[in-house]
């Protein structure tokens, strides 16, 4: 079945049609780079409504999809709408405004939109066999560019410098960009999970987390590790909180294989840590989904709101963290493959 057909059989019955705005769920359907435009399918047809800088793009890569010029998408998609007799429209829920929606109910009465959720997230979750190899390059760009900036990471160069360094060193390595804001956390610094790298500089007895990604044909990689600069740094209580870190995520890679639900692999990391003493110190989800997001289902968290069972091939991270204000922290990061009897690793960095 091909993407297009299961995401329309995800709508269920009572959809006349779907619409798709959302950049990534576009692309993932109709190849279209492009950064303005819907999809607007249906059993047998399928509309890319555009405006005219993206005209001849758009009918170069959807090659699947009529392409329709328009700088009025909602209005372009209530005539197609009209001309082929659909009443019920259904929408993504989550990449449309309440503005927008509100708009929808009142200028086009005589349709119904009805707002539907994960239609195609849902069918983002497997990854084929030219999405993985996507996933794996891009771990593979942000792992060799790691690696050659190692030089970088000494006593008196800033949390800043080495953000850039690195950076570069993954456009370098062939990545379209990166796959979000480089972390770079320093020393005490290093209790901020999502820590914005500043001007300070390395110290002896720093331990530095690097929470980075690479970006190739799309596709995001994500990968965290937390390094001593000195065998100074080794002897203090980070190593212990290293230690600790190191086993909860080897307990969760263990766990993971198709068939187990994303929240029994984060009890398993997390009750490492609880039993270590440091469960307050975890405040987030073990890991989540990755692929045309950088985070995307399924999630890996204690109780989420949509459980998921496990798949093969599901790519996710395992990342569990340990945080200390005024200490530092620790946190490390795989992205792995599901399969039948485990995972298969995609991120290389050695962190034994």
């Amino acid at each position: 079945m091909s993407r297009i057909d299961a995401v329309w059989e995800n709508c269920g019955p009572g959809i006349d049609a779907f619409m798709v705005c959302s950049r990534q769920n576009r692309y993932y359907l109709s190849a279209f780079t492009g950064s303005a435009g819907c999809l607007l399918i249906d059993g047998a047809h399928r509309f890319l409504i555009t405006d005219s800088r993206y005209t001849e793009q758009a009918r170069a890569e959807a090659t699947l999809f009529e392409v329709v010029e328009s700088r009025r998408v909602w209005d372009k998609a209530a005539e197609l709408a009209r001309s082929q007799g659909w009443k019920r429209i259904g929408f993504e829920a989550e990449h449309v405004t309440v503005h927008d929606y509100l708009r929808l109910l009142a200028q086009y009465r005589d349709l119904e939109w009805v707002p539907l959720t994960g239609i195609v997230e849902r069918e983002r979750r497997i990854k084929d066999d030219v999405e993985r190899a996507h996933l794996q390059r891009a771990a593979q760009i942000a792992d060799r560019a790691l690696s050659g900036v190692l030089d970088h990471l000494h006593p008196g160069v800033s949390e800043r410098e080495f953000q850039l360094a690195l950076d570069h060193a993954m456009e370098e390595e062939g990545a379209e960009g990166v796959s979000f804001p480089t972390i770079v956390a320093s020393g005490p610094r290093g209790s901020l999970p999502h820590a914005k790298p500043t001007e300070r500089r390395f110290e002896d007895d720093d331990w530095v987390t690097i929470d980075f990604g690479a970006v190739y044909q799309g596709y995001h990689s994500d990968e965290t590790v937390t390094i001593p600069l000195t065998n100074r740094a080794r002897s203090g209580k980070l190593q212990i909180i290293y230690d600790i870190v190191l086993q909860a995520q080897k307990a969760g890679i263990k766990a993971l294989r198709a068939g187990v639900f994303a929240s029994q692999v984060d009890e398993i990391v997390r009750d490492v840590i609880i039993e270590a003493g440091f469960g307050e110190y975890f405040g987030h989800g073990t890991g989540h989904g990755v692929g045309l997001d950088v985070h995307e289902d399924p999630l890996l968290g204690p109780n989420p709101p949509n459980d998921v069972k496990l798949d093969e091939g599901m790519v996710v991270t395992i990342e569990p963290g340990i945080y200390l204000p005024q200490v530092g922290g620790v946190r490390l990061e795989d992205m792995l493959l599901v399969t039948a009897e485990g995972s298969t690793r995609l991120s290389a960095w050695n962190k034994e």
